[in-house]
């Protein structure tokens, strides 16, 4: 009786003295460390532990970015040639849309090609830069789809403005640009077109450059299958 009497006092000085010991204000004892605190790379740090010794790692391959499309125009004489003739504007020609184009073409275009689009910008009229052509000239004869390409890669002394604008900023400014040449070579108005859907998607807004050849496709192998099924039946 008093052997059990004596280990129970022992076993309860032992408890008091490990509990007293404890501090609000300090975790207790880790003995697995690395389950509760991960390692603190550094962002873009080189690390043994990673492929490559890179912590920040790249994209997988093919990987597209949420809200952005790739542009099918490779930057070359080709491309550009391509898409002058085969880009279109897809946003609807409206008067909103005319609007918003004239703000960002304030913006991001007048200081060099002029509010009036005949190459007269603030930058040309202090001989800043030289050589701005006007919208309306006879050898450039820009389009549409010109207009989106250089925008996208930019031309000559023109930097890239694809970092600067989104995929439908450029477009809006592409009308505001296409209606200052129609102004310039005293062409009549062009008449505004009925809104029926907002492009939201960004997919939308760059054709895919055999677009009407993939529809002809997919009509094509669809009638097949169609006529396929009516044989079996």
């Amino acid at each position: 009786m008093k052997s059990l009497f004596k280990r129970f006092l022992l076993l309860f000085i032992l408890a008091t003295s490990v509990v007293s010991c404890v501090e609000n204000n300090k975790p207790n004892y880790e003995y697995m460390p690395n389950m509760y605190r991960t390692v603190p790379y550094e962002t873009y740090g080189e690390y043994p532990v990673f492929e490559n010794g890179q912590e920040a790692k790249l994209p997988v391959e093919g990987t597209v970015s949420r809200g952005w499309m790739p542009y099918p125009y490779e930057n070359s004489a080709e491309g550009y040639a391509a898409a002058k003739e085969n880009l279109q504007n897809p946003l609807p020609y409206t008067e909103d849309n005319l609007a918003e184009g004239k703000q960002l073409y304030t913006i991001y275009c007048a200081v060099c090609h002029g509010d009036d689009g005949d190459g007269q910008g603030i930058l040309a009229e202090r001989e800043k830069i030289l050589g701005v052509p006007a919208y309306d000239d006879a050898g450039r004869n820009i389009t549409e789809g010109s207009v989106y390409h250089v925008m996208y890669y930019g031309l000559n002394n023109m930097g890239s403005y694809a970092s600067q604008t989104s995929i439908e900023e450029r477009w809006l400014i592409d009308h505001y640009v296409m209606n200052l040449k129609d102004q310039l070579a005293g062409n009549p108005e062009r008449e505004f077109e009925v809104e029926t859907n907002r492009f939201n998607e960004a997919e939308n807004l760059i054709p895919a450059v055999n677009a009407d050849k993939e529809m002809v496709s997919k009509e094509t192998s669809t009638t097949g299958e169609e006529e396929e099924n009516q044989n079996e039946e």
